[in-house]
């Protein structure tokens, strides 16, 4: 819902009057609305989010549709109002506001431009920072340095909303050292003539370099709409070239169904391709099915083969990852590269140029192992410590790309079930170390980019397994143990994004598809035959099957811990798929 109301605010801004599509959002937007008024970015939300209330009710009201005295926009504004203001939403909504003249440029972004000129070597260079941080800063840094906003004259006047601000908001308060070091920094660019003016032209060719074909920038949608605003700071007009194709490229993310259409941050076209070729796969769907050849081909062709930012560091590897979705040329990732090469290493066993491709991508993965023996998701080491202290709420979140155990699991069960490799090689050593390091005290492991220490566990476990730890070994039963405890009822497993922002295990009151199929798959591979755990959980997953409600719609892919949280909507099948066919292909 995050982009059908930035779409909105944002053709609103351009004075681009795509009606048709407008109303579209704004009937998507309005169903989204609870009775109270509200609106929540998961079922379990206590009241709503403030973040995203203000988003809705702010794309609304621009929209021009929607009367601000009905009941439930004034009740969406008290809301706002009770919960402190506009000073209270996250950093990314106070810079839309900035960018569209409803709120101050907040101070915590104050960083100096001239800091895009410093080079990799010297601290607190932008490439310190994991890549989709940096397609985020670089425009936000543009458009805080020079205090740019876009006001049009059907802009609603949000100054109600901006309240006295409390003294728990954010300011940018750099520690000493910190200051420090960005002005020794900015003392290595004494000698530059009108350091400010060139650092603004090296920000401009920054973004340039990094739009896709699509007009995108690196293909995400939220990178996209603040690159348009910086754009216009920097002098474009609203209907150049760049802008318009950019425009146009945030439209094609747009996803229909028969009730709605809605904006997708960033089209998950290869990762939901990928896994259902696998999914397919695994359940004895042969690869010779024009179904499975299809998907393959279209995989095969989606492999990179330009150097992206990754390459810095990481300069002696050759492309060969893919990315998440289809216009994705530069910025590959771990995860749907290892499930691109599951889904393909059948054809690679009797076709030349899968074999060619399988080759490359499974030698970049390996390539990509971060120096502490874990993978990160698109960068090889970036986990500078002071990248992620920046007095930015959930900082560590988005400037760093370290080690997690759902993406080093998910690589150690590639290397073991299909690169044959197990735990006497150097680099599955070095994984099964990290994941031994950093299992949690009760058992369970933190998944960075699903629905939390379920997904990360079963990432953990099934990892482990496939490179041949053994299943009575301490940390996999210690983790077993930790699975059996928070079994429900019903014999399925449901897990709140409460953890993802908590950073513990916080239960959903009921069980969901995707987390009960990680569960029992994992108990899968650990068992040698049925257990009665299992049995239920099996059960769960059918029954779970029979059902279409918030269960099945609930998101388990984690975005932004506490602000955006994914709904994959072929989850519900795939990963209930995988469970099943794994249940049938060891017990039956």
């Amino acid at each position: 819902m995050i982009a059908d109301a930035y779409l909105i605010i944002l053709l609103r801004s351009l004075e681009i009057d795509d009606e048709a599509l407008i109303q579209t959002l704004v009937r998507r937007i309005k169903e989204k609305q609870t009775s109270s008024g509200t609106w929540k970015i998961y079922h379990d939300q206590e009241e709503g989010d403030l973040s995203a209330t203000v988003e809705a009710y702010y794309s609304l009201l621009y929209s021009g549709y929607v009367n601000p005295e009905e009941p439930k926009m004034i009740a969406a504004k008290q809301f706002i109002i009770e919960k402190g203001g506009l000073s209270q939403v996250s950093l990314f909504t106070k810079v839309m506001l900035a960018f569209t003249g409803q709120y101050h440029w907040p101070g915590n972004l104050s960083l100096p431009i001239e800091l895009i000129l410093l080079p990799p070597p010297i601290p607190f260079n932008i490439f310190d920072f994991v890549g989709y941080a940096r397609v985020h800063f670089v425009p936000i840094m543009i458009g805080a340095n020079k205090k740019f906003f876009l006001k049009t004259l059907r802009s609603p006047n949000l100054s109600e909303l901006y309240l006295a601000e409390k003294s728990n908001e954010s300011t940018f308060k750099l520690m000493a050292w910190q200051e420090k070091m960005i002005e020794n920094a900015l003392n290595q660019l004494s000698d530059l003539k009108n350091p400010r003016e060139l650092a603004f032209q090296k920000a401009e060719e920054f973004l340039l370099n990094r739009i896709e074909n699509d007009g995108t920038l690196y293909s995400y949608f939220t990178a996209t709409f603040v690159m348009i605003f910086a754009l216009l700071a920097l002098g474009y007009s609203k209907d150049s070239k760049t802008i318009t194709k950019a425009v146009n490229g945030l439209k094609s993310y747009a996803c229909k169904t028969d009730r709605y259409t809605t904006i997708q941050n960033s089209p998950p076209t290869i990762w939901d391709t990928a896994l259902i070729s696998y999914a397919l796969q695994e359940a004895g769907v042969p690869p010779s099915d024009p179904m499975i050849v299809k998907a393959n081909q279209y995989l095969l062709a989606k492999q990179h083969t330009k150097y992206g930012d990754w390459r810095l560091h990481n300069p002696r590897a050759i492309p060969g990852g893919w990315g998440f979705s289809p216009s994705n040329t530069i910025n590959p990732d771990i995860d749907d590269t290892t499930v691109a090469l599951r889904a393909i290493q059948t054809n690679a066993f009797y076709d030349p140029s899968y074999l060619y491709a399988w080759q490359k991508g499974t030698i970049w993965t390996l390539s990509m192992q971060n120096q502490d023996g874990g993978w990160p998701a698109f960068e090889k080491n970036t986990n500078k410590k002071y990248t992620s202290l920046l007095p930015i709420k959930g900082v560590e979140s988005v400037t760093i790309d370290p080690s997690h155990a759902d993406l080093t699991g998910r690589t150690l069960e590639f290397l073991g079930n299909y690169a044959g490799l197990n735990a006497y090689h150097p680099s599955v050593q070095k994984g099964i170390r990290w994941l031994f390091f950093n299992q949690e005290r009760n058992g369970s492991w933190y998944g960075r980019w699903g629905i939390n220490y379920i997904y990360g566990t079963w990432a953990a476990i099934t990892g482990l397994k496939a490179v041949g730890i053994p299943s009575n070994h301490p940390r996999i039963q210690k983790a077993i143990q930790w699975l059996l405890s928070i079994q429900k009822e019903d014999g399925g497993w449901g897990e709140s994004c409460i953890s993802d922002a908590k950073k513990q295990y916080v239960p959903l009151q009921a069980s969901t598809p995707s987390q009960t199929a990680w569960a029992v798959d994992a108990l899968i591979a650990v068992y040698n035959r049925p257990t009665p755990t299992i049995q239920r959980g099996i059960q769960c997953l059918i029954d779970l099957g029979k059902e279409k409600d918030w269960r099945t719609t609930y998101p388990t892919g984690a975005g932004f811990p506490g602000n955006f949280y994914i709904l994959y909507h072929s989850y519900r099948y795939i990963w209930p798929l995988l469970a099943l066919s794994h249940y049938r292909s060891k017990f039956l």
